[in-house]
């Protein structure tokens, strides 16, 4: 073969070799011998094979889960807590130079962080305040990371596992809850039943007519079943009259 084409076909192969693409929602880090050089941004690319080498990082929002977690809170009761972890790079240089592998060591934050936050506060505020909870995990987590070229979005609680017993205990106080309230709105019912009577009362003491009606009322009510004998014990004329 001439010597001329083999030189051609080398040199297409080395520049076929050195093609590279890059996404627009990711960036390549270059380097020569090792050594950074620059960050490639979004499309058509070449580097020099066997010289240069490229490391792509992705710059979307990406998910981490935080594993089950088990945490005593500040009132002695164990339980299993899980999140999430929403974060995006913001500086591609800083994630791939300053952390060896950003996605487990986010991961190792976020866990340790769920622990310290959760492990300060009583039962009835982690179940209560998942929000606020979030929140400090984000901060801890955000401050460390921020010399990761890494920002934080936001940290989600997603699950509370609780003992059985101690759902059980929280089940039977939601119970004596609601029957305390169900008890305190019928005392309320009979104390504004029992004023409303009192007024009727007065307003029908006011006039002998009105107890006559009320009373024909009485009577009628009762004979409505007509399965009832009703005796006087005395006459109409004795009932007691408003004063004139």
């Amino acid at each position: 073969m001439n010597p001329l084409y083999l030189f051609f076909i080398v040199i297409i192969l080395i520049l076929l070799a050195g093609i590279r693409i890059v996404y627009e929602y990711k960036r390549a880090l270059k380097f020569r011998f090792g050594k950074y050089v620059k960050t490639l941004q979004p499309g058509f690319r070449w580097i020099i094979p066997l010289v240069e080498t490229i490391q792509i990082v992705d710059i979307r929002v990406i998910t981490i889960n935080i594993v089950s977690q088990e945490v005593m809170t500040e009132d002695n009761v164990p339980c299993s807590i899980d999140g999430v972890v929403f974060f995006k790079i913001s500086d591609p240089e800083k994630a791939v130079l300053e952390v060896e592998d950003y996605h487990f060591a986010i991961t190792q934050l976020s866990q340790a962080a769920l622990r310290d936050v959760c492990g300060k506060v009583e039962l009835d505020t982690i179940l209560s305040k998942r929000e606020e909870m979030g929140k400090n995990i984000k901060s801890i987590v955000e401050t460390e990371t921020h010399h990761w070229g890494i920002e934080i979005i936001d940290v989600k609680i997603k699950d509370i596992q609780l003992p059985e017993n101690m759902r059980r205990m929280m089940a039977n106080q939601a119970e004596a809850e609601r029957s305390r309230r169900a008890r305190i709105i019928l005392a309320e019912a009979e104390e504004q039943a029992a004023g409303k009577l009192l007024e009727a009362g007065l307003q029908i003491d006011k006039s002998p007519s009105a107890i006559k009606l009320r009373l024909y009322q009485t009577l009628s009510n009762i004979a409505a079943e007509k399965n009832s004998t009703i005796l006087f014990p005395f006459p109409e004329e004795v009932l007691p009259r408003g004063k004139k």
